[in-house]
């Protein structure tokens, strides 16, 4: 059917309800007559009686014709859809000429409690604020008790009153803090629970499951024999009567129990007759080891989606396609559901692999270092589940201390921003990101890597660049506590290795530690003499066990040191296995972390250094390498959060006015004319100096007059100006006759790019920075500072965050840039920048479509941040963030 007049088709979405199964929401269409006759005639007369407050067992075609028409504006409904069922409905009124609306929700008996009324009330609230409607009311029922807890729990400002016999209902819902973090806590613990169907299931299905060995399908289902899932296993397979001697079932719809899991292994062009099977059995979700579909080109890619939209309409989740399974090592669950010759031991680590060949070495490395995982999953081509869920479940799992992440691609790249700062406050994430900045976005003046490298360094993330240190920054973080700071003492016995493990510290952005007068001889009283008491601690080659325990211990002691860093090279007649131990007593009650080199020595292969907290490394330079990246990432842990400003004197809807009839007029978008561009900035408190556009020296002088000398004369028409005349700039013009001389040899000199000409008054003398903020649909809103004027183009932008940006952000900001040695922390001129900063962030996030911003040069000073030429464009937002909760298409 073609779209109805005024469909919004961008409220169609794929949400997941509270118990982890998805649905389908959208806008109410006229063809839904049928399907909310048959959704009417199943509810019980309660129900019934609830909704409309009389027996009413069937509608009138009256009422299904208003009821499914509507005008999406003052009369909006929502439907929610689960394979080709009507489930619930939801519906707003406006009140003529108010912007008040009357709501009503009807729920399908069989789906109460599962969260959708909440769901649909998200939803209808998001769609009546872009209608200016500012509150709902509703009726209800005193023994209606379900309906008055969705109001109550929706998070939003309600008041009830009795009257008559039924409970009047006022809802603001506007959207305030408290309502924002509810709805984010139903979204987290509705996607965690989606993941949790799929790691814990009670029951699995094994679809494609092959008698040769070898086959994908035989070793997944025998894996799960193996490793003594918890539950029923079922093979299925149409051609072979057993597999493995376990009885098969030709489909999934003969299997004689309940599958809460499916795993699909047969060839590409059966998945999508096999997944319609599972709908129609009630399997709760698919791990899709097929490969054939986005990987092989655009039928696959099409393949894909249609497979995604056909589980997600039947209330299941998807891993893959093209993945090797998932694995949870949880006592209650025991399941190994890959295809992987591997059987990982029970731990805290928690795996994501986006590649299957590499995800099986990833998970023999763990084995090989004798790390332990909760759980591992294998994206393949995350079709649908993806990293962004992981995090969800991974964040609420107590089984998992360490998030470790192999990314070719991200998705919605700004959610897992925000999801990665919070879980990283509680769990380390580790993640290797291969060629992922070419995805992030296409600006050739912001490097890609750069920018993903911020957007991860800024929300905890610990970024490595290989699998090898991936493995040894989390050998750390699953032994030892995080360092408070970077200030590392070595301890050896042997100067060479010593000097070397400094000079790795200082390239890992470590310190030496300066030790105390106190330990330097509370060490020497305890080490024989010979012992070189500095930075190196150098033991000698007489160190035995009892000396590096001594020494290892007091070093630790010592409050200048945040970490340690122990290096034995093993004499003929002291074998590394006891100093070792010895180095393992003397870390074991502190609280700072204590990693080890024993030259000579294979720690993979060491029963030793295996078995001992203190991770082993074969040469220092690795072990800094890697403990300069926990070092980092506990400097972040001590950062305070800091806040995102409160700014008076804002507008966003007079700058959402301004944009809107740009977009009109140029719907691919376009640049701001000074004028557009000064009202944008104004709107949200950034006034640029005053100028004026002129056309002949005697405007100038009638501007100079208003504006107030001295002045600047600028020509509009070059792409970049220099503090001459021939560079299109004359600065510091006092009088008339400075004005008009300038303006004379300019015009001679640079000809029509002189036209219009602009007159600006004189900012105050200060620091030239240039700001530049840039929507990228995948990775958000970027800002960047560097050194401003003529040099910006030259030299770049050497400082950038990624938004949304707090008060303590944009001091990073600051600081990370070449401005800061001008901008002293505290100085009235870096406070004026900072607001700016903060102004400019907010601007962004309330307007996504002002596609680019560069301000250049601003002039910063202690009175003011001046900003003296602006260039905006504006495009239409194709970002991923919505007002409402919906599920990702990747």
């Amino acid at each position: 059917m073609v779209d109805p007049p005024g469909y919004p088709t961008r409220w169609e979405a794929d949400v997941v309800l509270a118990d982890g199964a998805t649905v389908r929401l959208r806008p109410i269409r006229p063809d839904d007559d049928e399907r909310l006759v048959a959704f009417h005639g199943r509810q019980s007369a309660e129900s019934i009686y609830y909704r409309f407050f009389s027996a009413r067992p069937r509608l009138s075609d009256k009422e299904v014709t208003r009821f499914t028409n509507v005008d999406y504006v003052d009369r909006m409904a929502f439907v929610a859809i689960l394979g080709d069922e009507l489930i619930g409905v939801s519906r707003y009124d406006r009140a003529p000429g108010r912007p008040v609306a009357e709501v009503a929700f009807f729920i399908d008996d069989r789906h109460h409690g599962r969260g959708l009324a909440t769901l649909m009330l998200e939803y209808l609230a998001a769609a009546a604020r872009e209608q200016g409607i500012v509150a709902f009311t509703a009726q209800t029922l005193p023994q209606n008790r379900k309906m008055l807890g969705v109001f109550k729990q929706a998070g939003f400002e309600v008041s009830t009153r009795f009257d008559e016999g039924v409970i009047e209902v006022d809802l603001g819902i506007l959207p305030t803090d408290a309502a924002r973090a509810a709805i984010d806590a139903r979204e987290r613990r509705a996607e965690a629970r989606s993941v949790a169907r799929l790691m814990s299931p009670r029951s699995v299905a094994v679809i494609g499951a092959g008698r040769r060995r070898g086959g994908l399908g035989h070793e997944v289902f025998r894996n799960l024999i193996t490793h003594g899932f918890n539950g029923p296993v079922y093979p299925v397979n149409a051609h072979a009567p057993h597999v493995a001697s376990v009885r098969t079932y030709p489909s999934v719809l003969e299997v004689p129990g309940e599958v809460d899991l499916a795993i699909v292994a047969v060839p590409a062009a059966e998945v999508t007759a096999v997944v319609e099977e599972c709908a129609e059995k009630g399997v709760g979700g698919l791990i899709v080891i097929s490969a054939g579909f986005a990987e092989t080109g655009p039928d696959g890619v099409s393949a894909q989606r249609g497979l995604v939209e056909l589980a997600r309409r039947h209330g299941m989740r998807l891993v893959g396609p093209n993945c090797m399974g998932v694995i949870n090592t949880a006592p209650a669950v025991s399941m190994q559901a890959t295809f992987a010759p591997v059987g990982p031991a029970p731990g805290g680590l928690a795996l994501l692999s986006q590649s299957g060949t590499l995800g099986t070495a990833i998970l023999e490395t763990a084995a090989d270092l004798g790390l332990g995982i909760s759980t591992f999953v294998s994206l393949g081509n995350k079709a649908d589940v993806s990293a962004n869920d992981l995090l969800q479940y991974w964040e609420g799992d107590e089984r998992t201390d360490v998030v470790l992440l192999y990314m070719e691609s991200f998705g919605n790249l700004r959610k897992f921003s925000r999801l990665a700062r919070r879980v990283s406050r509680s769990k380390p994430v580790v993640s290797v990101t291969s060629g992922v900045g070419a995805a992030a976005h296409d600006d050739p003046d912001l490097p890609a890597a750069a920018t993903v490298d911020a957007l991860l360094r800024q929300v905890g993330v610990i970024r490595v660049s290989t699998i090898e240190l991936m493995f040894d920054v989390t050998r750390i973080l699953a032994s030892q506590p995080v360092p408070r700071g970077r200030r590392v003492a070595v301890v050896s016995n042997s100067s060479g290795p010593a000097r070397l493990a400094l000079d790795a510290c200082r390239g890992a952005g470590l310190e030496p530690a300066r030790l105390t007068g106190t330990t330097r001889a509370a060490l020497r009283a305890a080490l024989p003499d010979a012992t070189h008491v500095d930075s190196p601690l150098d033991l000698t080659h007489e160190a035995g066990p009892a000396q590096y325990e001594e020494a290892v211990r007091l070093v630790l002691a010592d409050p200048g040191v945040d970490a340690v860093i122990a290096i034995f090279a093993p004499p003929l007649e002291v074998r590394a296995d006891r100093v070792a131990r010895a180095i393992a007593a003397a870390a074991d009650p502190a609280d700072k972390p204590v990693v080890a080199t024993y030259l000579g020595v294979n720690p993979r292969r060491n029963a030793v250094s295996s078995e001992l907290a203190v991770p082993a490394f074969a040469f220092p330079e690795e072990a800094a390498r890697a403990l300069g990246r926990v070092a980092r990432y506990g400097e972040w842990l001590a950062e305070p959060e800091g806040t995102v400003p409160e700014l008076a004197d804002v507008d966003p809807d007079a700058t959402r006015a301004i944009v809107a009839e740009l977009l009109a007029q140029a719907p691919d978008g376009c640049e701001l004319d000074p004028t557009s561009a000064m009202g944008v900035l104004g709107s949200f408190g950034i006034r640029p100096v005053p100028q004026e556009r002129v056309a002949t020296p005697d405007d100038a002088v009638a501007a100079a007059d208003r504006i107030g000398w001295p002045v600047v004369l600028k020509a509009t028409g070059l792409e970049r100006l220099a503090k001459t005349e021939a560079g299109g700039l004359a600065i510091d013009l006092f009088d008339e006759a400075e004005l008009r001389l300038s303006y004379e040899r300019m015009d001679a000199a640079l000809g029509d790019a002189m036209h219009p000409a602009l007159v600006q008054a004189m900012a105050p003398v200060g620091t030239d920075v240039a700001i530049r903020l840039v929507q990228s649909p995948a990775v958000g809103s970027v800002i960047s500072l560097g050194i401003g004027g003529a040099v910006a183009d030259q030299v770049g932008f050497d400082s950038l965050r990624v938004l949304p940006l707090t008060d303590l952000d944009a001091g990073r900001l600051i600081d990370g840039s070449r401005v800061a040695t001008d901008l002293a922390p505290g100085s009235p001129a870096r406070a004026r920048l900072e607001e700016l900063l903060a102004r400019l962030a907010a601007l962004a996030d309330a307007v996504p479509e002002l596609a680019e911003i560069r301000l250049n040069p601003v002039i910063v000073s202690d009175t003011t941040a001046a900003v003296t030429d602006v260039r905006a464009r504006v495009a239409p937002w194709l970002g991923h963030e919505a007002p409402v909760r919906r599920l990702d298409a990747e």
